[in-house]
């Protein structure tokens, strides 16, 4: 009788076990599953603010608050927008003093936690970059999607789709510079999103049924007069424009892809996010399957190619400081189809924010590259 309970308490331990390491899986796949739009990414540091003046805003050191480039700093109710660091500024040991550009809402006080974030700009193109645009609803597979048009001269319209940590007011960095070349931007939010329908099952799939929506946008450039569209994305919008270009029904009227830190491995960027909240190593694996189960995801094979399907001229901007989504497989991409495909390394700059980094190199190779195809 002993050994029979001896053996029933081990086996409850085991399940009971067994279940937590499920139930912390679950958990821990929630970090890119669960990701709401316009929030940090679990990989962006918290900072605080210690002290402002007239151009200047003092922040905690870190190797975030370090990085070259002008950023958004976003708070619980407030943003701003950080230039480069000054160096000839005073600052203590623990703080880095960068120059303040504006304070675009709310206030900065000593003790506010706030995060860099690349929105620089806030609001619709038209309130913040003085730009013509329309709102239009773009029709959907689950229903209405919300986005901004700007109109230009162009027959190639840009499709921009955002990624994650971020809104569509993220391609409104690059609306000018694309205005300035008389290029239409049809900027989308899409499943998930604020003003877009939910995912069936209230999750983020990485791309892989998202890519639909970007579908659906192409659709509805081609039948307000676009000729060939070009899909620029960030983070997961990458992957959706990726995905697009391979299985779109109008795939032929794609004209190239401008991909910013793409997410060419679910599985790898699951574990990054899960590990930047602390998930113990010994679970990272229960995250993946976690996720995979939840979301129906396929799972990674070694070997795959992410632009198989895809001919069109790509041009990928990543760096190796993105602890998303890894830039030695943006790499890889490149040295396999060396003649579609143009790799432009940026240094120091976190996901989905190599324009941030160095917006001059960027919007020059934006234009070399978008300059044949519109």
């Amino acid at each position: 009788m002993r050994t029979v309970r001896t053996t029933a308490a081990a086996v409850t331990v085991a399940l009971a076990a067994g279940a937590a390491s499920v139930a912390a899986g679950r958990l821990a796949s929630g970090a890119a599953l669960t990701a709401p739009p316009g929030r940090p990414l679990p990989t962006e540091p918290r900072l605080t603010v210690h002290a402002t003046a007239p151009g200047q805003i003092t922040l905690t050191r870190d190797l975030a608050s370090l990085r070259p480039g002008t950023y958004g700093l976003a708070g619980d109710g407030s943003h701003a927008v950080v230039g480069p660091v000054l160096d000839d500024a005073p600052h203590s040991a623990d703080t880095v003093v960068r120059r303040l550009e504006r304070v675009t809402h709310g206030d900065l006080k000593p003790g506010d936690s706030v995060w860099l974030t690349p929105n620089v700009y806030v609001g619709n193109p038209g309130a913040t970059l003085g730009l013509d645009h329309a709102d239009v609803d773009i029709p959907g597979e689950l229903g209405s999607l919300p986005a901004w048009f700007v109109p230009g001269a162009r027959g190639t319209w840009i499709i921009a789709v955002h990624g994650l940590g971020t809104t569509r007011e993220h391609a409104m960095n690059l609306m000018r510079p694309l205005h300035a070349r008389h290029v239409p931007v049809l900027a989308l939010a899409y499943r998930g999103d604020l003003g877009a329908p939910r995912s069936p099952d209230g999750l983020n799939h990485l791309g892989e049924t998202e890519w639909r929506d970007v579908d659906a946008a192409i659709r509805y450039a081609v039948r307000y007069g676009a000729r060939k569209v070009v899909l620029l994305g960030w983070s997961t919008g990458a992957t959706m424009a990726l995905r697009a270009a391979a299985r779109s029904t109008l795939r032929d009227r794609v004209a190239g892809l401008v991909l910013d830190s793409p997410v060419l491995s679910w599985e790898t960027t699951l574990r990054a996010l899960a590990a930047a909240r602390h998930t113990p190593s010994a679970l990272l694996p229960l995250a993946v399957r976690a996720a995979q189960g939840r979301a129906n995801l396929t799972a990674d094979r070694s070997g795959t190619d992410p632009l198989d399907g895809v001919t069109v001229p790509t041009v990928v901007f990543h760096g190796p400081g993105d602890r998303v989504a890894p830039w030695t497989l943006s790499r890889r991409l490149a040295r396999a189809h060396p003649g579609l495909v143009t790799l432009h390394t940026v240094r120091d700059a976190p996901h989905a924010a190599m324009w941030n980094a160095d917006p001059e190199f960027y919007e020059e190779s934006l234009r070399r590259f978008l300059t044949p195809l519109v």
